[in-house]
């Protein structure tokens, strides 16, 4: 039952997102706002667009929910076998399961080093900048001694 509401619920989400479905939408809401005149704009020429639209969103969200789920589990597993096969620390390994003050201070700590690495990156460019300037002038220094 897992496996052919997961696929069903793919499926649905795939043609639902589709140009075509976004095209078809379109078209009945242009043939219902078409038929108002000959309806005299009536309560049920209005329930039938609000009855439709308010089943199909109710639908919808259960559909889209467990294809987002899906997505955001295998997105972790993903993620943590990554972190896992790597050197990076293990404590990032399932983080989607801690309060937001724990996320915070992950957080924190991952800015910490983030600025470390950007001084640390700042500073090996500007040494770079300095030997390619000092090469610079000692070829120019070369070439006018030699010439």
């Amino acid at each position: 039952m897992d496996k052919f509401f997961a696929t069903f619920a793919n499926a649905t989400a795939r043609a639902a997102g589709s140009p075509f479905a976004f095209l078809l939408c379109i078209a009945l809401v242009v043939a219902w706002a078409v038929a108002g005149p000959f309806f005299h704009f009536s309560e049920n020429w209005q329930l039938t667009i609000n009855t439709g639209t308010t089943i199909v969103t109710f639908l919808m969200v259960f559909l889209i929910q467990n294809t987002q789920n899906r997505d955001g589990v295998a997105l972790q597993t993903k993620l943590d076998e990554l972190i896992r096969s790597s050197s990076a620390g293990d404590e990032f390994i399932g983080i989607e399961k801690l309060t937001d003050k724990e996320l915070a201070v992950l957080h924190e700590k991952c800015e910490a080093a983030a600025k470390k690495s950007h001084a640390a990156l700042d500073k090996t460019r500007g040494e770079r900048a300095r030997r390619a300037h000092k090469g610079a002038s000692e070829k120019a220094t070369r070439a006018e001694s030699t010439t």
